[in-house]
């Protein structure tokens, strides 16, 4: 399990990284996100990705996060995967992390984990909260780094008996390939 304070963390270090890969000097940023809101229900999803090549070295960042709430419940997660290489060095870091809540004694499952070594790193948070009725709100996130490919994808979900449920998706990726 991973704290706030962490996860918090790991945020701020996925916009601070995304800004300075955004910088010049053969780099590149992207970012995306949704959202969709009826009728008590919501969910949002933001990802971002960014990649340095220079012809000895390079460095990436990838993250992608969302929430979505229903009811008296709510779920969210968020991933983030971040690597640099150099001609004789090489680190890579994963953090993932979410939260679930639910009002009248609802359930509620809160599942993260990374596995894997420093070339093939997986990240999955599975974030849901359900009420009597069929209230409930979901959030996924999976980020995996491989290699040189690093990606990370979240799916948001809110429902309410009556209706299809909403939905909110966001996937990002960086190829750091030569």
């Amino acid at each position: 399990m991973i704290s706030r304070i962490a996860l918090t963390a790991i945020a701020a270090c996925f916009v601070a990284g995304t800004a300075m890969a955004a910088s010049p000097g053969g780099a590149a940023a992207a970012g995306a996100g949704g959202s969709a809101a009826g009728s008590g229900m919501s969910a949002s999803t933001v990802g971002t990705g960014a990649g340095s090549m220079t012809p000895n070295s390079s460095s990436g960042v990838v993250g992608s996060g969302g929430s979505a709430a229903s009811g008296g419940t709510s779920a969210s997660s968020l991933g983030l995967g971040a690597t640099s290489t150099t001609a004789t060095e090489s680190s890579s870091a994963m953090g993932t992390g979410g939260s679930a809540a639910a009002a009248n004694g609802g359930h509620v499952m809160s599942h993260s984990g990374v596995h894997g070594n420093g070339n093939n790193l997986s990240g999955q948070s599975m974030d849901q909260a359900h009420e009597q009725g069929g209230v409930w709100s979901k959030s996924h996130t999976v980020t995996h780094m491989h290699q040189d490919q690093l990606s990370s994808r979240t799916k948001s979900m809110a429902h309410q008996p009556g209706g299809p449920p909403i939905k909110s998706t966001t996937g990002s990726s960086v190829d750091l390939g030569r």
